[in-house]
């Protein structure tokens, strides 16, 4: 490898590196964030924060690669013509073409890896994702309900349970305190257990017991009951998706599967690969600038430039799981034509135009 592509090599690298942890920072607190809301709604258990959270960023990377590549590149580019190396390489005969090898020297592992996250591993995690909130949902060890000890909900409850079956279903010894308004309601029982109505409603039911409810403040209103059974919801479980989903199906199967939103979701995880090149190579021309030119104008300009393909694909993708878009279009009317202009540009970088010559 010679030592100009090494030089190359190394800038985008690190301007890539750098932008894709800012990136990440910023991805994650997002995540985290729509994690946290359902975690304090009682859709999802806390022990499954951090899996969820891996899972949910594998999905994010086939997005947030090809912008950190894209504007990595641009920073790598703008620094080299703000300190005037760009210029001189020019003067010494080194143009766009001897300087794609040292940029398809990263640009090809990156498009490569975008493809592996958009056709194999984002599947996976939505597929291993949607399996833990199942279990999660039917097990109330993983939800956190752990045998002699004090749990609040997040409705506000406390419950007791002094035994728990191996599969986290069937209760022994079960104490709940709930308030409503202000009255105060306390159960116990000898023996309870979960059960499902529905997709996502959940309730205990409770057997062989006492309920006393009285008000918080001082008075006497109280009534006390025995019962055989008695039942209460607990909060909604996460909304669990069909085995059938066609986001969750692995890619070979989309091929031969007829649905419209299969089609969809076939073209969704082709494109974004498709879209990472394209991008990488629209960003020496977009780069290109004069030594008093504002550096980051031209980074904004690549940005939009990326939201308006992004928001595309996602519009197309919808249309097409509509009907609205032919299948054999697809998403080709996007991805091709972007990667045909952006080779395009490149190759064009840097020639001058033929003078006009008057009589």
């Amino acid at each position: 490898m010679a030592k100009l592509d090494r030089y190359l090599f190394r800038e985008f690298t690190q301007s890539f590196l750098a932008t894709l942890i800012v990136l990440l920072v910023v991805s994650l607190g997002g995540v985290m964030a729509d994690l946290l809301g359902n975690i304090a709604d009682g859709k999802l258990p806390a022990s499954l924060l951090l899996s969820q959270l891996g899972l949910q960023l594998l999905n994010y990377l086939a997005l947030i690669l090809p912008l950190a590549l894209m504007l990595g590149l641009l920073l790598a580019f703008a620094r080299l013509y703000r300190d005037s190396e760009m210029p001189v390489l020019t003067s010494i005969g080194i143009g766009p073409r001897r300087m794609l090898k040292p940029l398809l020297m990263l640009v090809v592992p990156v498009v490569m890896l975008v493809g592996i996250l958009s056709l194999w591993l984002g599947p996976w995690a939505d597929r291993t994702s949607e399996r833990m909130i199942e279990h999660a949902n039917r097990s109330l060890i993983v939800a956190g309900l752990d045998a002699g000890k004090f749990t609040m909900l997040p409705n506000g409850s406390v419950i007791y349970i002094g035994g728990i079956s191996a599969d986290g279903t069937q209760l022994q010894r079960v104490f709940v305190q709930r308030q409503e308004g202000d009255r105060l309601d306390v159960v116990t029982a000898r023996t309870g257990e979960m059960f499902f109505e529905g997709s996502r409603d959940r309730f205990m039911r409770l057997s062989d017991g006492f309920r006393v409810e009285g008000p918080l403040d001082a008075g006497m209103d109280y009534n006390l009951m025995r019962y055989r059974d008695n039942e209460f919801a607990l909060p909604d479980r996460a909304k669990v998706r069909d085995e059938t989903d066609p986001q969750l199906l692995p890619t070979l199967q989309l091929f031969g599967d007829p649905r419209p939103k299969a089609v969809a979701e076939l073209h969704a995880r082709i494109t974004p690969p498709l879209l990472a090149l394209a991008f990488a190579m629209m960003t020496l021309p977009l780069a290109r600038s004069s030594p008093r030119q504002a550096r980051y104008g031209r980074i904004m300009l690549g940005f939009l430039a990326y939201l308006v393909g992004t928001n595309l694909m996602f519009i197309g993708t919808d249309a097409l799981a509509k009907g609205s878009i032919p299948p054999l279009l697809g998403l080709w009317w996007l991805s091709l034509p972007l990667l045909a202009v952006g080779i395009w540009f490149y190759l064009r970088d840097g020639q001058m135009t033929r003078a006009k010559v008057r009589p």
